[in-house]
């Protein structure tokens, strides 16, 4: 294993555990902390037109759903279907209520498939830094994703979070590591670079 693989790993392990204090905190308050992620998410999107793909929860991830739900009133929602292993994300049309079924890794994807195309991607993450470096599970799935999308136009993506999974430090990246637009916590809103696109 190479040293940047080590130190992913270790910031990894780290991330998972701070994710999860922060989780069961939230929790403890009755998702306080979530509500408030949903109000700053849904007031950034407000004025940005065009199809959004949120994520279905897994684990101790906190959960797009409620800010889906509001904004599946004005603009078509979708989430990610994993098609293979190394290879990008499908998106699926989804709708509140929508029936879901089983998908892999365990993420419920929607039983009625509808290929849909977002413009907005709102990623789940295992830790941020303040440059908008992301830590996920190490699938490479949104990296692969987000290249896709962008070889076609513009993408915003934004991370979605709980403060406290941000780094003090800059993460482990490399080459393909692609970067947040934005990251999303209860705390508010981080900007990079003006919204990259």
């Amino acid at each position: 294993m190479t040293a940047l693989a080590l130190a992913k790993a270790e910031a990894r392990k780290t991330g998972f555990a701070r994710r999860k204090v922060a989780f069961d905190a939230d929790r403890a308050a009755g998702f306080a902390g979530l509500a408030a992620a949903t109000e700053v998410l849904c007031d950034l999107l407000a004025g940005r037109a065009g199809p959004v793909a949120g994520y279905m929860p897994i684990r101790t991830e906190i959960s797009p759903l409620p800010a889906m739900t509001r904004l599946a009133a004005a603009r078509e929602i979708g989430v990610p279907v994993i098609a293979a292993m190394g290879m990008p994300l499908d998106f699926h049309r989804w709708t509140p209520g929508a029936e879901m079924v089983a998908g892999p890794f365990g993420a419920q994807v929607p039983r009625a498939a509808q290929p849909m195309v977002p413009e907005v991607v709102i990623v789940p993450l295992v830790a941020f830094d303040a440059t908008g470096g992301r830590l996920g599970y190490g699938g490479g799935f949104y990296d692969r994703t987000l290249a896709k999308l962008r070889s076609t136009g513009p993408v915003l993506a934004l991370g979605l979070a709980y403060a406290a999974q941000q780094t003090d430090a800059p993460l482990p990246v490399e080459a393909t590591d692609i970067p947040l637009d934005g990251v999303v916590t209860e705390a508010g809103a981080l900007v990079f670079d003006g919204l990259r696109h």
